[in-house]
């Protein structure tokens, strides 16, 4: 279901011209989801246009949203549906919080230093 999911919000994404879609399989790191996809939006507009298309066409196909964070401001939206969690920024918020470097530090990478 994870696949069929991360398919679609992708998909998605790419409707409204998301830039710099990444996914994170993150299941080696933490039990609270299994993958991430990042992605961003050119103006608060567009983040905000993004997190409802994901939110839109995942609805569609019967899948099931947890929770949606951030919509008021748009400058970084979280949309969880469990498996997947959907990070939507502005590209200043995402180069500031560089959460793609943050998850993708596995713990042997840690005993390195």
């Amino acid at each position: 279901m994870t696949q069929a999911l991360k398919d679609i919000i992708i998909n998605a994404l790419e409707e409204v011209k998301a830039t710099k879609i990444t996914t994170i399989d993150v299941r080696d790191l933490t039990g609270i989801t299994d993958t991430m996809v990042v992605a961003s939006g050119n103006s608060n507009r567009q983040v905000k246009a993004l997190a409802n298309s994901v939110v839109v066409d995942a609805k569609a196909a019967n899948h099931e949203m947890i929770g949606i964070e951030g919509d008021d401001k748009a400058e970084w939206i979280l949309v969880d549906f469990g498996d997947v969690i959907v990070h939507v920024m502005l590209p200043a918020t995402r180069e500031f919080y560089d959460i793609e470097r943050l998850w993708s530090v596995r713990p042997n990478d840690a005993d390195e230093d």
